[in-house]
């Protein structure tokens, strides 16, 4: 008897299972690095092959026939099995621990951590590439990734480190000059940073009528570029007083007011689910949540935060 995988692709199969376990052709298409034609011409294919339908395409969705849905749970255990067996031939004999961060994350808040994690783990590297893209972890090849948004990525599991808070920070020379005895007095000050972070922050502090404001001065890519500028006394950045808590306390910025305003659901680390249980991730895992709720700037931004909640 011929053997049935004789005649189905294992690409196809991928791509089955992708879709199927993200009930999207869009969402495969960049979970694989495909375009979305791609993924609903093997999908397809695949189906002419069994002469099955497996998905029902609805407006907006794709959703699972009867036959999908058993071919996708044994789809996903196979590449479930197939994940763990390449991690664990790829955790025995590499002893480099890579991390993909937010680049202002990486050099105001990990790094200066990091040598505590190396101490104690002298037989692990670390790699930390600095993206602002969200990058698929097992793809890129990546164990660890610690980004802002929900929490809530396909085929990762996650822990919240800190809040996503901001607030106005520049130098106390130019606090001085501009009198910040209000917030309302930084409507016309030069500010440094995007225009509708700014009004998120002015109505957090219950400034009215701020939305015609003098344009911004400054807006880069990243935090760490828009801090630099307010360092060197050129306006006002929107920032984090929790990456940047280390120059506050040195005097090198000041923040004038203390209303913060949250601009996602917090900073996250995140991890393949199937690799929980992977050594290197659980140690680095449970250290850096372990730092984080350690860290007083944190527990002062969370405080804060919900004070703001309930006044």
């Amino acid at each position: 008897m011929s053997d049935p995988l004789a005649s189905v692709p294992l690409s196809s199969l991928r791509v089955f299972e992708a879709a199927a376990r993200l009930r999207s052709f869009t969402r495969a298409a960049e979970s694989l690095g495909m375009t979305q034609a791609a993924v609903s011409w093997q999908v397809k294919a695949l189906e002419q092959r069994l002469g099955l339908t497996l998905f029902r395409r609805l407006p907006r969705e794709v959703a699972l026939t009867e036959p999908g849905e058993q071919l996708a749970r044994a789809a996903t255990e196979a590449m479930q099995l197939l994940r763990r067996a390449l991690t664990d031939l790829r955790d025995a004999d590499d002893g480099v621990l890579s991390i993909t961060s937010l680049a202002t994350l990486a050099s105001q808040w990990l790094a200066p951590r990091l040598g505590a994690f190396q101490v104690a783990n002298a037989g692990l590297a670390v790699r930390v590439d600095t993206s602002s893209q969200l990058l698929d972890l097992e793809r890129e090849n990546f164990d660890i990734g610690i980004r802002v948004g929900s929490g809530e990525w396909p085929g990762l599991e996650s822990a919240r480190l800190m809040p996503d808070a901001f607030t106005p920070l520049c130098t106390p020379s130019l606090a001085e000059a501009l009198e910040l005895t209000d917030p309302s007095r930084l409507i016309d000050a030069p500010r440094i940073g995007d225009d509708k972070e700014w009004a998120a922050w002015f109505a957090a502090g219950g400034v009215q009528d701020a939305l015609t404001p003098r344009a911004v001065r400054l807006r880069a890519d990243i935090q760490a570029l828009e801090v630099a500028a307010a360092l060197s006394g050129q306006g006002v950045a929107l920032a984090s007083p929790i990456l940047y808590a280390r120059e506050i306390a040195a005097g090198m910025l000041v923040q004038p007011f203390s209303d913060l305003v949250e601009l996602s659901r917090g900073h996250w680390i995140a991890w393949p689910a199937d690799r929980r249980r992977s050594p290197k991730i659980a140690r680095f895992r449970d250290w850096l949540i372990a730092s984080a709720s350690q860290d007083p700037a944190i527990r002062a931004a969370e405080d804060r935060l919900a004070q703001q909640a309930v006044s």
